[in-house]
């Protein structure tokens, strides 16, 4: 047997933060070497942080790498273990995303990453250049600081693997993983046993399956070790790298990190026999045909040996099931997660919610409790890092420490209902009740004053005075009047944000949250400048039919009873008066349900569907239940409405990342947002292919009447066909 132990990690590194990077990557390698691990791999450009976005651009971004690695080197950091780190490095003018493997202070080989990730929310394009070249290996000079600090001129640079006394590893980087014709495929038939990939992959809903089952397949087909490392948490942006790094042996995962993680390093180790490997392989008849002629991949040789042999101490781990979250709990983990980094870098104080006792806005409170919820557990797991945190931010003295989730609330988040005359007692009382449940300081505000001396301001200046539709007024005159109230409420947050430390004697500022969700930035249902925009906000990307499952879950799991009544309640604005027979309701205002909108948000983005396509996908899932003249009229109010309010996604507050059909406008979603609305040419098309479906059923009218004819006059001669409408249950047996 040879059997040998290995290290993958999480990490949850900050772009641009060199010294928490580094302090990360050395605590990993230390845990790793603890275990007694001899390979050890780290996330993609775990040396700069994967988010670096332009900073990548900056050479003092690649020299600032190059003297963390030096610093790793002249420690005893890889010391009797093989470890391979990310980072960015320039080689003969052109960036290149790399990893650098290391042993014993030694650079034995550099992998440049040959499959760029350019689609979606990455654009590695912008910044490196993909490796083409896999017939050789060249040799890359060392910046002059390395190499006289470790007395090497240089090394090895490109694709190709590394052949040990006792084994053989080589590198994929993330993307690698899922290209049609991976650099691991020719290695394996070249006799590569282990792979590693150094990954930094985001948190999506419903996604993780499809990259365990890439990691199952990587070496399914081909045998192997496969061992994946990815980043974990929110390292500068909208996205939350959601770790569950792992490691797999000939299709099977046997070891597996967390998804979601407050931790700052968290180290799976597995031992693996690469026996099994050469056992698997040989006996595959077509596997051995292939690498008997495979064409030789470039390697370089290692003396020194990873592996050990029998040895009853050393068991090789066996294959294990893979843990998924259901979506409700990848809603409250993920932006938890993502929101306990942002509030711990940013420097600030804690959260203000607007909180208005319907669906969104109930659940990012939710997942503000479910974060205080995580930080208490991980104290009392003896997370000193997180302890730490949560005192800074908490203001806690003379050795106290949180040990309530709702009282370590009190002192990090606040929540105000700002009321009007059109809001309701029951979002009131559903607000305060939720509050008190999650732990957070409630205020409860009346704005009427505030929104009447804006109005007496207008009316003094024009000497007019707009009323609500449901008093006479027109649209526009109604429209104004709930945009009034709307961003009062925003323009109120940020103040209180600004000053409620003040008021109780603390440092610092909070973070506003905001609580629009997907569909209804897709529409373009909200206020721009309202209570939508905000710092941060946790559910930008989440459906309004994910977040009211959320709601039913979060209120047995979390312990939040009144989300359940929330979740019960029909989605209201309140931003217009309640009279006996007229009640605001959202999908009524926007002309179509959540349900539609969710539809329309998945044809539009990931099936890349315009108007007229999108009417073409449609009459077939709707027929039966709409015309073809009905299912156009849906789809035209859809874009029309989605055209005219697109400009509202280019000042969209930055929002987690976590559904495919996003239309954030920063990096996901790229489009115009200046269109003409009326779609003349698109809806020409539509109402041609509908009329040319009337002219042909029209045309078939006479054939489709006798068919019906005969098949009446069937029922009535014993043919087997029950007449429509007969009350005779046996008709036709």
């Amino acid at each position: 047997m040879r059997l040998l132990k290995v290290a993958t990690c999480n990490l949850n590194q900050w772009a641009m933060d060199f010294d928490t990077n580094l302090r990360n990557i050395k605590e990993s390698i230390s845990r790793a070497k603890k275990v007694g691990a001899t390979l050890r791999i780290g996330p993609e450009l775990e040396i700069t942080g994967y988010g670096c976005e332009d900073h990548f651009l900056e050479q003092d971004t690649v020299t600032h790498a190059w003297e963390c690695l030096k610093d790793i080197l002249l420690g005893d950091w890889t010391e009797n273990i093989l470890c391979s780190i990310g980072m960015p490095i320039i080689h003969e003018g052109v960036r290149y995303n790399c990893q650098v493997f290391c042993l014993n202070r030694r650079i034995l080989m550099i992998r440049p990453k040959m499959s760029l990730a350019n689609d979606g929310n990455y654009r590695e394009f912008r910044w490196f250049s993909a490796w083409t070249f896999k017939d050789k290996l060249i040799e890359f000079q060392l910046p002059s600081c390395v190499s006289e600090s470790i007395s090497q001129q240089s090394a090895p640079f490109g694709y190709g693997y590394i052949q040990l006394l006792d084994s053989s590893v080589a590198a994929e980087t993330c993307e690698e993983l899922f290209t049609a014709n991976a650099p691991r495929i020719a290695l394996a038939l070249n006799g590569v046993e282990i792979f590693t990939n150094a990954s930094g992959s985001h948190h999506q809903l419903r996604k993780l399956n499809l990259r365990m089952d890439a990691i199952k397949n990587a070496t399914r087909f081909c045998g192997g070790v496969y061992m994946y490392s990815n980043h974990q948490g929110c390292d500068s942006g909208r996205l939350y790298y959601d770790g569950c790094s792992c490691i797999a042996v000939n299709g099977d995962i046997v070891a597996q990190g967390s998804q979601f993680s407050l931790k700052d390093v968290e180290v799976s180790t597995a031992i693996v026999d690469l026996d099994a490997v050469s056992s698997y392989r040989g006996s595959i008849s077509s596997f051995r045909e292939q690498a008997s002629h495979q064409a030789h991949a470039p390697s370089i040789k290692a003396q020194y040996k990873l592996c050990q042999s029998f040895n009853l101490q050393m068991v090789p781990c066996s294959p294990l099931e893979i843990r998924y979250h259901c979506p409700e709990e990848e809603i409250a983990l993920g932006p938890s997660c993502w929101l306990w980094d942002y509030l711990r870098r940013s420097g600030a104080s804690g959260f203000l919610l607007p909180l208005s006792g319907g669906a969104d806005s109930s659940s990012v409170a939710a997942i503000v409790g479910c974060m205080c919820q995580l930080v208490i557990k991980d104290i009392q797991d003896g997370d000193d890092q997180v302890k730490a945190d949560a005192l800074r931010i908490g203001h806690y003295k003379n050795g106290e420490f949180p040990t309530d989730s709702k009282e370590f609330a009190k002192r990090i988040f606040y929540t105000i209902y700002m009321g009007t005359e059109n809001s309701s007692e029951a979002t009131r009382s559903r607000a305060r009740r939720l509050a008190d449940e999650i732990g957070s300081w409630h205020l409860n505000a009346d704005i009427d004053s505030v929104v009447s001396a804006l109005l007496s301001l207008f009316q003094n200046l024009t000497g007019r005075c707009p009323c609500y539709k449901v008093d006479g007024g027109s649209n526009t005159e109604n429209l104004a009047l709930q945009n009034i109230q709307a961003r009062v409420r925003m323009v109120l947050a940020f103040m209180l944000a600004s000053l409620l430390p003040w008021v109780h004697n603390k440092p610092g500022f909070f973070l506003v949250l905001g609580s629009s969700n997907v569909d209804e930035g897709l529409r373009g249902y909200l206020t721009k400048y309202d209570c939508s925009s905000a710092d941060i906000n946790p559910i930008g990307s989440i459906s309004k039919q994910d977040l009211r499952s959320f709601l039913r879950w979060a209120a047995l799991h979390l312990h939040y009873s009144s989300l359940a009544e929330v979740e019960a309640a029909p989605p209201t604005a309140e931003l217009e008066p309640i009279r006996s027979n007229y009640n605001q309701l959202d999908e009524v205002d926007m002309g179509m349900t959540y349900e539609e909108l969710s539809i329309y948000g998945r044809l539009r983005k990931i099936f890349r569907c315009g108007p007229v396509s999108m009417f073409q996908n449609l009459c077939h899932k709707w027929c039966g239940k709409l015309t073809p003249s009905e299912v156009a009229e849906k789809v035209k109010h859809f874009f029309k409405y989605y055209s005219i309010n697109r400009h509202k996604m280019t000042v969209l507050t930055p929002s987690y990342h976590a559904e495919s059909y996003s239309p954030e406008d920063n990096r996901y979603d790229l489009r115009q947002f200046l269109y003409n609305s009326r779609w003349p040419y698109q809806f020409r098309k539509i109402d041609e292919l509908v009329n040319e479906v009337a002219d042909e059923r029209a045309a078939n009218l006479p054939e489709l009447e006798q068919q019906d004819s005969d098949i009446m006059s069937g029922c009535g001669s014993g043919t087997g066909v029950v007449a429509a409408g007969s009350s005779n249950p046996n008709a036709g047996l």
